[in-house]
């Protein structure tokens, strides 16, 4: 592990004091922890003095080691030994972690490196020339399914490819980080197949209570009346369980034959397909010169624009004026089992149709992906 040590003496401000809404947030942290065990909570007290000032200096090492009652050499082990902690300035506008473990170095993290060489600072943790952007390579940061990625303060960006990278950094060199939306950066939710569900996409067969187990109760029953019939009529012994074992069959036959019936049924049922011609089928319209971005619906990606699209679905006016009927048959068409619903496309469709990305995000609060 590489030394790790403060910035120098003429990088560091003279004093430090957390800011209002920062003290009561400190305050929480402490009261976590039980009287006399106050000191643990220095990780988090560093952590809210780096959120505040975008990396952790000398005299706010000192404040919180003060705050806690902790000697100040205690305090400075705890930050000199974590790499989430930065000890020096780092870029104002983003501070870019980019994971090198094996996983993304094999979808192409290297490119994503030589990038911020070039764009940034040939060096990790030096800025760039307008103090906006620094870097820095990291191990692990537990999504490898979307390798490569990134981290951006809080933030992660993952399966990028290097035209999608060079995009976020113009977005945070021109103070515009916020538009780019957080997460997979491809059709893919959290860290599900990409594309959509390609398993488990049917609904769970429900059990059957097995006719001939039930069936086979009476016949015992029979037997046991004909031993006790036996035992008063002698001569009707053996008559008894012959015709009980004629007749018990035959129920038995018959209603084991009610369960191939109703299986041969059941599939014909599920096998019906939904036909482009149904009269539920959504209106349709020929594309226009401008084509709405349906992408921007959370749950559509540009393989489902392109279906949509085919389907002559190409602006949100339409999709928000879908009745129960449309969102059934587009619903059955696309396999989704409810996921239109519960995405709820229409009330997306709504807002981006009335006013983009500002109604959007005045709606749900968050920018569209």
């Amino acid at each position: 592990m590489s030394v790790r040590r403060l910035a120098d003496d003429h990088l560091q401000p003279e004093g430090f004091q957390f800011n209002r809404s920062f003290t009561a947030e400190a305050k929480k942290w402490v009261k976590k922890y039980p009287k006399g065990r106050e000191q643990s909570a220095v990780i988090p007290l560093l952590m809210l003095a780096q959120e505040q000032d975008g990396w952790v200096t000398k005299s706010a090492i000192e404040h919180i080691a003060d705050m806690l009652g902790m000697p100040y050499i205690r305090a400075l082990e705890v930050a000199t030994f974590y790499t989430q902690f930065q000890l020096k300035p780092v870029g104002k506008r983003a501070h870019i972690q980019v994971c090198g473990t094996t996983p993304c170095m094999l979808r192409g993290s290297e490119e994503l490196i030589s990038m911020c060489k070039k764009r940034i600072n040939p060096e990790p943790f030096e800025l760039n020339e307008a103090g906006t952007m620094s870097w820095e390579e990291v191990e692990c940061q537990g999504a490898c399914v979307n390798a490569p990625m990134v981290m951006i303060f809080k933030d992660a960006y993952e399966d990028l490819t290097p035209e999608r990278f060079s995009y976020i950094l113009e977005r945070f060199e021109s103070g515009k980080g916020e538009e780019v939306p957080t997460g997979p950066q491809i059709d893919r939710i959290f860290s599900a197949a990409e594309g959509g569900p390609t398993t488990l996409t049917e609904p769970p067969v429900k059990k059957r209570v097995s006719a001939p187990k039930a069936a086979a109760k009476k016949p015992a029953a029979k037997k046991a009346a004909a031993k006790s019939a036996a035992t008063k009529a002698p001569a009707a012994k053996a008559a008894a369980p012959k015709a009980a074992a004629k007749k018990a069959p035959a129920k038995a036959a018959a209603k084991t034959a009610a369960p191939k019936a109703a299986t041969k049924k059941a599939p014909a049922k599920a096998a019906a397909a939904v036909s482009v011609e149904d009269k539920n089928r959504p209106a349709k319209m020929k594309k226009p010169a401008k084509p709405d971005d349906l992408k921007l619906i959370s749950g559509v990606g540009p393989k489902l624009e392109g279906v949509l699209n085919g389907l002559g679905i190409y602006k949100f006016e339409q999709i928000s004026k879908w009745k129960k009927a449309e969102r059934e048959w587009v619903d059955g068409y696309l396999k989704f089992k409810g996921r239109i619903d519960r995405d709820d496309w229409v009330k997306q469709a709504k807002a981006l149709a009335k006013g983009g990305e500002a109604e959007y995000i005045k709606v749900f609060g968050k920018k569209p992906r």
